[in-house]
This record gives C-alpha cells, sequence and structure tokens, in this order.
C-alpha cells in the first residue's frame, strides 16, 4: 500500500482500475459485458476479435485481477462475467474522480 492511500481514499483503486481498463480490447469486453447484462465464453470473444487466445487471455486475466470481471469453469469452456459489486464500485470512483457526482 502506497502512502497515497492515508490522503486519498480509493486512489489506489482508481489506479488498478485504469491500468486494467488501457487496451482497447479490454474496453471492449467490458462494454460488450455491461451492454448485454450477461456473460459471455472466451470462445466467443475470440471470434469477434482480431487477436489469439492466448493474448485475450491475458486481457481477461488482467480485467480479473482488477476485479471488473469475473470466471466460473464450465468445463471445457470459461464463462466469464461482470463483476457486478465492483463494476458499481468502479463507477462511483471514476464518478468522484470527474466530479460527475456533484
Amino acid at each position: 500500500m502506497s502512502s497515497f492511500s492515508k490522503y486519498e481514499p480509493g486512489i489506489e483503486e482508481i489506479a488498478v482500475i485504469a491500468k486494467a481498463i488501457q487496451h482497447p480490447v479490454r474496453v471492449y469486453i467490458l462494454k460488450k459485458l455491461s451492454k448485454m447484462n450477461t456473460c459471455c465464453y472466451s470462445g466467443n470473444l475470440v471470434d469477434e476479435l482480431p487477436i489469439s487466445r492466448s493474448t485475450l487471455s491475458q486481457h481477461l486475466k488482467e480485467l480479473k485481477y482488477a476485479g471488473l470481471i469475473q470466471g466460473e469453469i464450465e468445463a471445457p469452456y470459461i464463462k466469464y462475467c461482470l463483476n457486478r459489486e465492483n463494476w458499481e464500485k468502479a463507477k462511483e470512483l471514476f464518478s468522484e474522480f470527474f466530479n460527475l457526482s456533484k
């Protein structure tokens, strides 16, 4: 934990989320999952995106690390969904960051 946390609550969370959404593929995945209001399989995403499975896997890993998505194994597939609680928290943090909530 850095020394910023004691002065600015939420600042490290914003940084982790910002890092997770720094790539257009990750933004695409989040937009798709939030619009669908449901889950999708990684195989479906591979068919839509001009990237390899291994690259997609790395992007999904980054989004999971930030807590924005969650994966559920349905052998032999993995189903991904937004982590609704963290998604709402992220929207709240960024709204406050950009002073949109005032």
